[in-house]
């Protein structure tokens, strides 16, 4: 069980609330950390009276709050043992079902007025018919070979290694691995640096296809919440205190936050990797989609890493085309080779085709980033437009890169919302699918990378089961379950 500090707990509440009674106010506060996923379940809390030299209020005042959040369901406690976070007895799933799409299995409705919002990737870019037409001419140079490259196309390394070299990060060629896509560059790298049993931290909210993965190889996860951003101090206490073998993050423009890692944090994960003896896989699927093309970018976590303990990901899937399945590894020479043989077994090589596709789209990289961030940027403010006119009752920031808003609802009614959506026309993924515990229940993602008539005409229907889920009974609980 991990614990938080009197002090690390009044730093994450804040300013003590101004609403009176105090009491209900902070246990309010506290309830909204557990719920968002700053506060992870099972986590032990401070003793009333450090807590309360913390905030600086009375200890009757913290002692009335656990009370409050006890009844709720939001603490259990134990004589001897302490007070810990946990969940009211209520019906949630954070596991994504079969078939794909993040909780539903079956197909997307025929009905051509239905829109998906479940999906974050757009169509392919303009010059992708010309990219696909250099791409072929180049074909006949590996059509007369076996057509096997584990590691991947030495000339699509080449280009990879060079993008990374102008990042500010060296990279030779050997180190790059070409995958068939991102999720197959998280599951070889999982298979490979976790053992069943590891520890392995997340983040909360996080991608779920990651925590599927981690989850297949049997890890035991450890979510850290960054909703608000990342709190390093805690980050490298998580880190610690479990003894983590590995950690997953998306560094640049979060999915699904849209929040972007800061040069010093990242320094300091890196540096907390090394203290906890930990390697550090960092998502960078969402890396070149800032709105602002020609804005400074960060360096890489790679680049604060000087023992071999960051692995990176990256991806062709929304830079360019999901259709596309290729990603890559940037990692060091011998972990390179370690995944290339464990891939072996598994898929042998990604097609030649594709890689040489993505090869010339990266040659032209400038003119998609241009292409995406006007797309994006048109089809963000278009979406915040209408949630501000149709649901201004809903919170979100407007992020700098990505392809998503992470709306808060104002109520954990996240999975009763988007079974009502999808009736009424449209499909939204609920927040508990990004998490490990059964928490973000107040939470949805919503993808802009649709047209902005499109996005308006799902923000309308969203209004509708909002408002329908708001008039319906509240529903009796049910045993919980995650």
């Amino acid at each position: 069980m991990r614990y938080v500090s009197g002090v690390q707990l009044a730093r994450l509440l804040g300013d003590v609330p101004r609403e009176r009674p105090v009491y209900a106010a902070l246990a309010r506060a506290v309830r909204t950390l557990v719920l968002d996923g700053r506060l992870a379940l099972r986590t032990r809390l401070p003793a009333e009276r450090d807590l309360a030299a913390a905030l600086g209020v009375s200890r009757t005042t913290v002692t009335a709050a656990y009370d409050r959040l006890r009844e709720e369901g939001y603490i259990e406690s134990r004589q001897g043992a302490g007070s810990w976070t946990a969940l009211p007895p209520v019906r949630m799933s954070s596991e994504p079902a079969p078939g794909g799409r993040y909780g539903r299995a079956h197909p997307v409705p025929d009905d051509p007025a239905f829109v998906d919002l479940g999906c974050a990737t757009p169509g392919a870019p303009e010059i992708f018919n010309e990219a696909v037409a250099a791409a072929v001419e180049e074909l006949p140079r590996y059509s007369g070979g076996p057509g096997y490259e584990p590691a991947g196309l030495a000339v699509l390394r080449e280009v990879i290694a060079a993008g990374y070299e102008a990042r500010g990060v060296p990279t030779r060629p050997d180190q790059i691995v070409v995958t068939t896509g991102a999720q197959h560059a998280c599951t070889l790298l999982t298979q490979t640096l976790a053992e069943p049993g590891d520890p392995v931290m997340v983040e909360r909210p996080t991608y779920p296809h990651a925590l599927g993965a981690l989850r297949r190889r049997g890890a035991r996860l450890v979510p850290v919440g960054v909703n608000e951003g990342w709190d390093m101090e805690l980050v490298a206490g998580s880190m610690r205190q479990a003894a983590v073998r590995m950690a997953y993050t998306i560094a640049d423009f979060h999915n699904p936050t849209g929040l972007l890692m800061g040069a010093d944090d990242r320094a300091a994960l890196v540096d907390a990797a090394r203290r906890a003896d930990a390697f550090v896989v960092v998502d960078e699927t969402f890396a070149d989609l800032a709105h602002d093309p020609g804005a400074p970018r960060l360096p890489p976590v790679a680049a604060y890493d000087t023992g071999g303990r960051v692995a990176t990901i990256g991806s062709a899937s929304k830079l360019m085309w999901g259709g596309l399945r290729i990603g890559w590894i940037r990692t060091t020479g011998p972990l390179a080779r370690r995944l290339v043989l464990a891939r072996e077994p598994f898929d042998m090589a990604s097609p030649v085709l594709d890689q040489l596709i993505v090869r010339e789209l990266l040659l032209r990289i400038d003119d998609v980033r241009a292409e995406r961030a006007a797309t994006l940027l048109r089809n963000r403010d278009a979406l915040a437009a209408a949630l501000r006119e149709l649901l201004p009752g809903w919170e979100f920031r407007l992020p700098e890169g990505g392809m998503s808003l992470w709306a808060r609802i104002g109520a954990p009614v996240a999975t009763q919302l988007a079974e009502t959506a999808e009736r009424l026309g449209v499909r939204v993924v609920a927040g508990p699918v990004f998490g490990v515990d059964g928490v973000l229940e107040d939470y949805v993602r919503l993808p802009y990378v649709l047209p902005p008539d499109t996005l308006r005409y799902a923000v309308e229907r969203l209004a509708l089961a909002y408002r329908e889920v708001q008039a319906a009974p509240a529903p009796r609980p049910l045993p919980a379950y995650v």
